[in-house]
C-alpha cells in the first residue's frame, strides 16, 4: 500500500502557499500518483478564503500537526483472549499468530492484562511437586482439554483446585500416595485398572478420568453415582491425559493483571519512553472508549510511519507544520532562503529566486507539458499575483511575468483585474476580524546571531484604518513578542497603490538608531518603496539587528 503524501506550506498559511499546495498535488495526481494530497498547516487567511470561493475549490485539508502517533504503528487487529480461556487454547493462538504477548479482554473487549509467552513457560515448568501436581481449571474445561465425556456427573464451571495422580501402580502404593490428600480435590486419571478405580471411587475423589478410551469396569460406574463421584472417559492415553488436563488451566491464573497502557491518539515518542523505561515486553494502546485497539512491542517503533511530506513556499521546519521533524520529507519547492534540515536520502528539491512559489510550480506544468485546467490556472494566478503584489513587489521576475501571461491565457483572466479584485476585496484589516488575527495571519519568525525576531505583513489601500487602529495594534503586538517570546515583534502595514509599508516595531527600542529609515513616531517607521518582507524588510532588519 503506498504511503500518504501531503503537500503543505508553512504555518499561517498565505495563499502563495495553498495555491502551490493544491496546484502541485493536482500535477502530481494528473502524472497518476493518487495518494498525493494537498494540506495546510493553519487557517487560511480571508484573501486566501476569498479565492477558492470565488473559484469554487475546495481547501486543502487541515493538519494541526504531523506527529507519529500510536495509531500509526499498531495493528488495529489485535489478537485477544478472554480470561476463562483455557492454556491449551491459548498456547494454540500464540502459535497461530506467532505472538509473545496475549491480551486478555473483557467481554466489551477492555483490557485486563497480558499473558507473556515467556511468563507463562516460566510458571508453567516452575519445579516443585506439588505446582507440578496442581491442576486448577473447571470440570467442564476439564473435560473439553481432554477431548472427554461425563459417564458420571455433571460439567461445572466454577474453577477448582485439584490434585493430579496417576494409577500406574498396583493400589496399596496408589493408596498411600493419595494418603493426607483431601478426597474432595482429587484428579485420579487411570488406564483399565479396576482396583485403582475402584480405589478412587471409594475414596470419594472428585473426579476419574478414564483414559485410552477404556469402559469404566462392571458395576464401578453405579457405585460412582452413589458415591458422587464424577467419571470422565477421554479417548487419550494417560501420558498425553494428564499433559492436557495440566493445559485446561484458565488464562486467569497466569494474567498479568499490572501493564502499561497508552492511547492511541498519544505521540509515538510517548510509546518509546514507556517501552524503553517499564520494563515490560508490551503495552497496550486504548481507544478513547477504553476498549483495545492494539499492543506495540519494541518492533513498533521500527515501523513505517504511514505519510510523508512535500513542502511548499518554505522549507525551514520551524516554519513547517509541527512534526514536520520526524516525519520524511520527499520534496521541497520554495522560492525562499535556504535554512532547510539535512535529509536521509536525495530528495527533490527547488528553490527559485521568482516572486511565488506558484511561479514554480506553474513552470513545472508548462515543462511537463500538461495544461492545467482552467480553475487551477486560475488558482496558480492568483497566488503569484498575491505575492508580488500584482507584479509591483521588488521580489518580481521576468519569470513571474511570463508565467502570469502563459496562466491568464488558461484561467481566461486579466491579471490586473483579478489583483485589484483579490486585495479590494480582502486588503485591510476588517477582513481579519481581530487585530492579533491581522497580525497573525502571516506572521513568521527569523533569527539574528541570538536575537530572535518576527515580522506580521498585512497589504491595504491606504493608512487610514491602520492609524484608526494604531495603538490597539501595537498592544496587540508587544502581547505577540511575550507569547512567542521574541526580542524584537514587527508588523508590515503596506499600501499596495503608494507602495510603501509602515513598520510598527515593539523591542529592541535602540533600532531607531540604525534603523536607516523615518522614524514617523515612537515605535513606527515609514519605509517608502519597501513592499516585500522577504527581499527587502527581513534582510534589512538580519543586517542592522547584526550591528546591535
Amino acid at each position: 500500500m503506498d504511503k500518504q503524501i501531503y503537500v503543505v506550506g508553512h504555518r499561517n498559511p498565505d495563499t502563495d502557499s495553498v495555491a502551490s499546495a493544491l496546484a502541485y498535488a493536482a500535477l502530481k495526481n494528473h502524472q497518476g500518483q493518487m495518494n498525493v494530497t494537498a494540506a495546510m498547516a493553519g487557517e487560511p487567511n480571508p484573501q486566501t478564503r476569498y479565492i477558492l470561493e470565488r473559484l469554487g475549490i475546495e481547501a486543502p485539508i487541515y493538519l494541526a500537526d504531523v506527529h507519529p502517533k500510536v495509531c500509526h504503528v499498531i495493528n488495529r487487529q489485535p489478537v485477544t483472549a478472554v480470561s476463562s480461556t483455557p492454556l491449551r487454547d491459548a498456547l494454540g493462538i500464540f502459535h497461530k499468530h506467532g505472538i509473545r504477548v496475549l491480551p486478555v479482554v473483557d467481554e466489551g473487549g477492555a483490557p485486563l492484562g497480558l499473558a507473556s509467552l515467556l511468563k507463562l513457560s516460566e510458571k508453567y515448568l516452575v519445579a516443585g511437586t506439588d505446582r507440578k501436581r496442581g491442576v486448577d481449571a473447571s470440570l467442564r474445561t476439564l473435560a473439553s482439554c481432554l477431548d472427554g465425556t461425563f459417564l458420571t456427573g455433571t460439567p461445572t464451571d466454577e474453577v477448582e483446585h485439584l490434585h493430579l495422580f496417576i494409577g500406574a501402580m498396583l493400589e496399596e502404593s496408589f493408596s498411600s500416595h493419595i494418603e493426607g490428600y483431601d478426597p474432595a480435590s482429587l484428579l485420579i486419571m487411570t488406564g483399565d485398572r479396576r482396583s485403582i478405580q475402584q480405589a478412587a471411587i471409594e475414596r470419594g475423589g472428585r473426579l476419574l478420568v478414564v483414559t485410552g478410551g477404556f469402559p469404566l469396569a462392571d458395576g464401578l460406574l453405579e457405585q460412582a453415582r452413589e458415591q458422587g463421584v464424577t467419571v470422565v472417559s477421554t479417548p487419550h492415553d494417560t501420558a498425553t491425559a494428564a499433559g492436557l488436563a495440566r493445559l485446561s488451566t484458565p488464562l486467569s491464573h497466569f494474567v498479568e493483571a499490572k501493564f502499561e497502557q497508552i492511547g492511541v491518539a498519544e505521540p509515538l515518542e510517548h510509546l518509546r519512553l514507556k517501552l524503553l523505561h517499564s520494563g515490560e515486553p508490551a503495552v497496550i494502546a486504548v481507544e478513547e472508549d477504553g476498549t483495545i485497539a492494539g499492543v506495540a512491542t519494541k518492533s513498533s517503533l521500527l515501523a513505517q510511519i504511514p505519510y510523508s511530506l512535500i513542502l511548499v513556499d518554505h522549507n525551514e521546519l520551524a516554519q513547517s507544520v509541527p512534526g514536520a521533524e520526524v516525519v520524511e520529507i520527499l520534496e521541497v519547492i520554495d522560492h525562499h532562503k535556504l535554512g532547510n534540515p539535512p535529509t536521509n536520502q536525495p530528495i527533490t528539491f527547488m528553490a527559485a529566486p521568482v516572486g511565488s512559489t506558484c511561479t514554480v510550480v506553474a513552470s513545472l506544468y508548462r515543462e511537463r507539458g500538461i495544461e492545467p485546467d482552467q480553475k487551477v490556472a486560475a488558482l496558480l494566478l492568483a497566488g503569484v499575483l498575491s505575492d508580488t503584489v500584482i507584479l509591483k513587489s521588488p521580489t518580481t521576475t521576468s519569470r513571474d511575468r511570463e508565467i502570469v501571461r502563459w496562466l491568464e491565457e488558461r484561467a481566461g483572466l486579466d491579471h490586473v483585474a483579478f489583483g485589484k479584485d483579490i486585495f479590494s476585496a480582502c486588503g485591510g484589516f476588517s477582513a481579519h476580524g481581530t487585530p492579533e488575527k491581522a497580525i497573525r495571519a502571516d506572521f513568521k519568525h527569523f533569527t539574528a546571531g541570538d536575537t530572535l525576531f518576527g515580522v506580521g505583513q498585512v497589504e491595504v489601500v491606504g493608512f487610514d484604518e491602520f492609524f484608526d487602529l494604531k495603538e490597539t495594534l501595537r498592544e496587540t503586538l508587544r502581547k505577540v513578542k511575550e507569547a512567542d517570546r521574541l526580542h524584537l515583534a514587527g508588523f508590515m502595514v503596506t499600501d499596495i497603490y503608494s507602495e510603501t509599508t509602515l513598520f510598527l516595531a515593539e523591542g529592541k527600542n535602540e533600532l531607531a538608531h540604525i534603523m536607516g529609515y523615518p522614524q514617523v513616531e515612537p515605535h513606527l517607521y515609514e519605509l517608502k518603496g519597501v513592499m516585500s518582507r522577504k527581499k527587502q524588510m527581513v534582510p534589512h532588519l538580519l543586517k542592522v539587528l547584526g550591528k546591535l
